[in-house]
Order: structure tokens, then C-alpha cells, then sequence
């Protein structure tokens, strides 16, 4: 799987510093599958939690983080939508949030 718009990935690192190590454990690992349906997802990522609009929450850190990726099984990419605390997740509406556009002006170096 592809993880599109890595600069997303930067800017959650940035606004967790906390969560690096394991934001990019989960990247470097869930790059390696390839997934064809969401049951062989769920067969990796047993804690993740499939909702409406291909959108999939992950537990990173021990569940001390979520992220809500969509998913588009045949081109074999992910959009990160969202990430943030558990706490921060238990506040918003998983399968209605809309990507924060101001990460579109982030600056960083690619992953």
C-alpha cells in the first residue's frame, strides 16, 4: 500500500513528537502489504476499525493515538485524513472528518 500526501505524515509529527516512532513504525509497516479487501486488512491489523467511506482508524502507540485513513484497495493507496490523540478522536466524528487543508502549506522534507 501506498501512503499518499507523506507531507501529512511530517505534519503529525510535528504536532506529536511523541507519536513519531510509532506513526513511522506504522507507515514503514503498513507499506510493505498489500491489501485487496478490508478482511485481509483486518487479518494484520486486528485492532483497526473499519467505518463508512473506506475510512479505517488505527491504533498507533499502544492506542495512545489514532489515525483514520481511506483506503482505496485497487490502486493500493492510503490517504491519511486524521490523526491525534485518543482522547482528541473520542471528540470527532471518525467517518465525516475532513482533511486539514492547512497541512497543504506544511513545509518538510519527504519521509
Amino acid at each position: 500500500m501506498k501512503i499518499l500526501v507523506k507531507r501529512t505524515i511530517h505534519y503529525y509529527i510535528s504536532k506529536y513528537p511523541n507519536a513519531e516512532k510509532g506513526l513511522l513504525l506504522w507507515v514503514t509497516e503498513f507499506s510493505k502489504y498489500s491489501f485487496t479487501n478490508f478482511n485481509e486488512l483486518k487479518s494484520i491489523y486486528g485492532n483497526a476499525s473499519i467505518i463508512n467511506n473506506n475510512r479505517v482508524i488505527f491504533n498507533i502507540k499502544g492506542n495512545d493515538f489514532r489515525l483514520i485513513g481511506s483506503i482505496n484497495f485497487i490502486q493500493q493507496a492510503c490517504y491519511v485524513i486524521w490523526f491525534g490523540t485518543h482522547k482528541e478522536y473520542d471528540s470527532i466524528n471518525a467517518a465525516t472528518i475532513a482533511f486539514d487543508i492547512n497541512i497543504q502549506n506544511f513545509k518538510t522534507k519527504e519521509l
